[in-house]
């Protein structure tokens, strides 16, 4: 595996300064440009409205600031987990050859490796495919493009992810084989705490490895399947963002979504072994029966048919028309918070977060790729669970040592066993994960990022009013009456978003959490950081952006 094990600054001209006009980067000149295009003094003054080359010097040189910026960045040390090796059973290798036990073809892998060490159109191409019209790898080249504002997206760094044989791992994938057991089960039942609900419950506080929320030192029915950011805890498991109409223009849009059936795959070997070879399996989608999303299926549905930042822009638009006074909805540092007499809307405005939310989506989504294809390389939650099934019934004690015991051992593969006649991972979609390796999921860090920019530009401690939840029959909202309505704010309920999300993700059988969670959140948050802060010097309104991040510490770009 590359893994770019370069310490210290980049190639190139190691000590430059960030803030000195007359530095040069790869050669470039840093003084502004004059009427002739000579590099000539630098101009220390706000270019004006038509000051000509004084307002081209300040671009240029603000463009030079925010290049010295991500030169001078330190390139870190990228580390996996030290499980990429022979006969990668922790490796992503779908869509190549697989032999009978769901491993992949040595050779293959090795023109895989190869692709990603040198990679091209061409190198990718000859890599085989396991079967003749399987599906297409998701855009590994990606991973090696650039960008030009914000982070260098090989600059972002996301820890090792927990090995297979790890209690952390262990939690992880414990956790995912409950959320396939309860996809049918309404949010809003969670709190009632039926038996099934209860022994998930029981269960993931029994992992020793366990990484996500707990209520009393216990993970409890509330806490279940939550995310770990402020306002993860308070009011109901869905966010607001997801439930609200939007306004759109001259248009609502009602969050009811199309269904599909309450159908498993992928829980014979056959056809798992067909899946991990690349076959291309469909879903039925019911378009006549529509409901707002009310279980954990109607999540892993959303996040399977949504692009990547539509929760994000619809919370954007749900806030922007929700009627709040800006001086109570927009951040503290918005220029245009309190004016009478002018309003943002370029900048500081509606189509300023509108836009951003796009940006920083295309970034994250690079950055991501390059830990995913890279970095990581690392196994769906699908391949595991045939791993496990392999382990425990068809070649036993194959892969002795490689599987902690507390997953072995665990209550969830005992029932999904007894339902579906194997210890495969049910998958909520036919052709099971995308064709991409699992670590840092991309809906995750897609969230961090986007979350990001919206906390930049909102008030997050303004209080959401008149909260709602779907009826029972998920057909309309009704009024949500929970003592804790009256906390819901928009930086919860952001924070809040987000988690449903990601875990929407793992209700599917795609990704696994809580352990990554943070880990692929901060990638996006970076992200997101790094371009605000690329962005705020080139507005003549010199307003700031104010955020409290996902670890809890409040920063002002």
């Amino acid at each position: 595996m590359q893994n770019n094990a370069n310490r210290g600054r980049s190639a190139g001209p190691a000590d430059a300064i960030v803030d000195d006009p007359d530095t040069t980067v790869a050669g470039v000149a840093t003084t502004a440009p004059d009427r002739d295009g000579e590099a000539g003094t630098a101009v220390a003054v706000p270019a004006l409205a038509g000051s000509g080359f004084l307002r081209r010097g300040t671009g240029y040189r603000i463009r030079i600031r925010a290049a010295n910026r991500a030169y001078q960045s330190l390139f870190p040390r990228h580390r996996d987990n030290g499980e990429h090796e022979e006969p990668y059973l922790a490796s992503y290798s779908k869509g190549l050859p697989h032999d009978e036990h769901g491993e992949v073809d040595l050779d293959a892998y090795a023109l895989w490796d190869r692709a990603m060490t040198d990679p091209s159109v061409a190198a990718f191409e000859r890599v085989p495919r396991g079967l003749r019209d399987g599906r297409p790898q998701l855009n590994p080249l990606s991973a090696f493009g650039l960008d030009i504002e914000g982070p260098d997206s090989h600059g972002l760094v996301c820890p090792p992810a927990p090995r297979m044989d790890s209690p952390e791992f262990a939690a992880e994938l414990g956790e995912v084989y409950w959320m396939a057991l309860l996809r049918d089960v309404p949010f809003v039942e969670f709190d009632d705490a039926p038996a099934l609900v209860r022994a998930a419950a029981d269960e993931m506080s029994s992992f020793s490895g366990y990484a996500g929320p707990k209520q009393g030192g216990r993970v409890t029915p509330r806490s279940l399947f939550r995310g770990t950011s402020r306002g993860d805890l308070v009011g109901p498991f869905l966010s607001q963002f997801l439930l609200r109409d939007v306004r759109f223009g001259t248009h609502t849009i009602v969050q009811r979504q199309d269904t599909i059936e309450p159908v498993d795959y992928a829980t014979d070997f056959g056809e798992w072994l067909a899946v991990q070879r690349g076959a291309a399996r469909g879903v039925e989608r019911d378009y006549s029966t529509t409901r707002y999303i009310q279980t954990p299926r109607d999540l892993a549905h959303y996040v399977h048919f949504d692009q990547a930042y539509q929760a994000y822009l619809n919370a954007a638009l749900i806030l922007l028309s929700s009627g709040i006074p800006n001086s109570e909805l927009l951040d503290a540092g918005n220029p245009y918070r309190t004016t009478r007499g002018q309003t943002g809307f370029a900048t500081f405005g509606g189509p300023h977060v509108l836009t951003l939310l796009a940006e920083v989506d295309t970034r994250a989504l690079k950055a991501n790729l390059y830990q995913q294809f890279v970095v990581h390389r690392r196994a769906r939650p699908e391949a595991f669970g045939g791993r496990i099934e392999v382990q425990l019934s068809r070649d036993p004690g194959r892969y002795d040592g490689l599987i902690h015991r507390e997953l072995l051992e665990s209550g969830a593969l005992d029932r999904t066993r007894a339902k579906h006649g194997s210890y495969l991972l049910p998958q909520a979609l036919g052709m099971g994960s995308p064709m991409s390796p699992e670590y840092p999921a991309g809906h995750l860090v897609v969230a961090g990022a986007c979350v990001t920019v919206l906390k930049a530009f909102f008030n997050e401690s303004c209080p959401l009013p008149n909260p709602v939840v779907p009826d029972r029959a998920g057909t309309a909202l009704v009024p949500y009456t929970g003592s804790d309505a009256d906390r819901l704010t928009i930086g919860g309920e952001l924070n809040k978003l987000a988690a449903n999300i990601a875990a929407g993700r793992c209700m599917s059988g795609v990704h696994a959490r809580p352990g990554t969670y943070q880990e692929g959140i901060r990638v996006g948050e970076q992200v997101a950081i790094g371009i605000l802060r690329d962005q705020q010097p080139t507005t003549h309104e010199k307003g700031t952006f104010s955020l409290t991040t996902f670890d809890g510490d409040r920063i002002t770009i």
